[in-house]
């Protein structure tokens, strides 16, 4: 019998598919999406229908979106993923020239009925057209120069896009996750020394630029820089983020303040406190136990992921199931990170906890994807 015979004879078909969805990965997605409940409605003063409503008829859409996507054949996904990533691109040109403006950044495509931001998409779509790549591509071409420039241009194009905005928070993800999925097919090891090496140029060539001609980044982006080394320097301007963040966190303690009795949140010090800084408030409210709790969460999510990956024996599957871990990973990582004051402020959400429409929805079609990889995978 051969793979194919195999693959068709053991996967589950009609309504059995519902059997064989990984439900413990739905369970933990479901408690990550109501730590955020939870928080927005601790952030509004105890108001359901600011935040916290809507993000809860988001995250059943969502839920509904994961169902879908996992209940379509994971041949389908990898045949439409190049489909999937030229889409990415052309809402990524469309921001150019009818994109709406927020915050100082042109991200956003305004339907009238939603927000859609295209970069999110991008993340996703990227993963899934390396996956493809990768999977059509003979594995002893994988480490080949000139194979490798492909998947560079591939992950390059959004970036730049992405960095037009701009938005160098998604760009990085853009990179990093591109890159991982790279790492994950087998690519040699001398590529990436080589690209930190330029990766270390290009701090140094930003640094120097600052103020010339040929600046390489915004003012407000070096600003962040300055605030990354050293946030007392502007206590009340550009360092007043990370320093309330800071205080909220070392106020929280072993155990938290309690709920609903964070003073940064709710004197409103706290910055942005329902999107990109909601996790200094659940550091404040329930201390270092509730942080550990959510990253306990978060490390299973891409535990059970990994764990997915490994059982498949489609290559397409398996890296589009890593890429995507790796995505969420780096996603959560970098927000943590950021207003913990170990990176610089890059305006990045954490996945399904920040309110926000496009990355929850976004984020649960790719956990449909990983699902459609482990409901279809030969048994």
């Amino acid at each position: 019998m051969s793979y194919l015979e195999y693959t068709v004879k053991t996967t589950p078909t009609g309504l059995s598919k519902v059997l064989y969805l990984n439900w413990a990965l739905v369970l933990l997605l479901t408690a990550v999406g109501s730590v955020g409940f939870v928080m927005l409605y601790s952030v509004a003063g105890g108001n359901l229908s600011r935040w916290a409503e809507p993000q809860m008829q988001r995250f059943a859409v969502g839920m509904l979106v994961l169902f879908a996507v996992a209940m379509v054949p994971i041949w389908f996904w990898r045949n439409m993923s190049a489909l999937a990533f030229a889409f990415a691109l052309a809402l990524l040109v469309a921001v150019e020239f009818f994109g709406s403006v927020g915050m100082g950044a042109q991200r956003w495509i305004d339907l009238g009925f939603v927000r859609l931001q295209p970069s999110e998409i991008a993340k996703i779509a990227l993963v899934m057209m390396l996956a493809a790549y990768y999977d059509w591509l003979p594995v002893r071409k994988v480490s080949h120069p000139l194979w490798v420039l492909v998947p560079l241009a591939i992950i390059l194009v959004p970036t730049y896009l992405v960095l037009r905005q701009p938005d160098l928070g998604t760009a990085l993800l853009l990179l990093a996750g591109g890159g991982a999925v790279m790492f994950l097919a087998g690519v040699h090891w001398a590529y990436f020394v080589a690209v930190v090496g330029a990766g270390i140029g290009g701090i140094f060539a930003v640094l120097r630029s600052r103020g010339t001609e040929w600046q390489l980044l915004q003012d407000y982006q070096y600003r962040r820089i300055d605030t990354f080394l050293d946030p007392a320097s502007d206590p009340l301007g550009a360092g007043y983020h990370i320093t309330q963040a800071k205080i909220a966190l070392g106020s929280g303690g072993l155990s938290g303040r309690g709920f609903m009795q964070g003073t940064q949140s709710r004197l409103n010090f706290l910055p942005e406190k329902h999107t990109d800084f909601i996790f200094t408030t659940l550091a404040e409210e329930f201390g270092f136990i509730g942080a550990v709790s959510l990253l306990v969460l978060y490390a299973l999510v891409v535990l059970f992921c990994v764990i997915s990956a490994l059982k498949t024996r489609d290559r397409f599957s398996s890296l589009l199931i890593l890429g995507i871990a790796a995505t969420f990973f780096l996603a959560f990582s970098v927000n943590m990170a950021m207003v913990m004051g170990l990176a610089p402020v890059v305006g990045v959400p954490l996945p399904l906890v920040s309110y926000g429409g496009s990355a929850m929805m976004v984020m649960m079609g790719a956990f449909g994807l990983v699902q459609s990889a482990h409901v279809h995978r030969p048994r």
